[in-house]
């Protein structure tokens, strides 16, 4: 059974909030060699959503939105367990957090930085390259865009 979850950084339990860490620590810092600062401001503000999939009685995938200073929504934090790669759920995922951003955030476009070699993933989903490819975090990322 898969359960998608829409959460506040102060309506996840604390279990909840230490399988996102966790996961996103696993993925982002130990799997991707990335010593970075990976849990920050953004997490906590009010109006953030925390995006869990639940499968397994686990979490499997995850994706934050939030809204940008520039007025624009953003989609960050994407990832989903080795585990479920491949399985599908990386669509699924952001038809739900798509769905998210267009409730809490309606009528704005909405924002990625991509890894790039996941352009194609995102153009499926009808986003758009609106920059040159940049390291971040020591990683290729591109900026895309998608307008509603």
């Amino acid at each position: 059974m898969t359960n998608f979850k829409d959460k506040s950084f102060y309506e996840l339990s604390h279990d909840e909030l230490f399988d996102v860490f966790k996961l996103r620590v696993d993925v982002f810092v130990v799997e991707q060699n990335c010593p970075y600062h990976e849990i920050d401001e953004v997490d906590r503000v009010p109006s953030t959503r925390h995006i869990l999939f639940i499968g397994s009685d686990r979490l499997q995938a995850y994706a934050r939105c939030y809204s940008k200073e520039n007025g624009a929504a953003a989609i960050g934090r994407v990832l989903i367990s080795a585990e479920q790669r491949g399985s599908g759920i990386a669509y699924k995922l952001m038809e739900n957090a798509l769905a998210c951003c267009n409730a809490h955030f309606p009528n704005r476009p909405i924002e990625i930085s991509a890894q790039t070699y996941l352009q194609p993933f995102y153009e499926k989903l009808g986003f758009k390259a609106v920059s040159e490819a940049y390291l971040e975090d020591g990683i290729e990322h591109i900026d895309m865009l998608l307008k509603l």
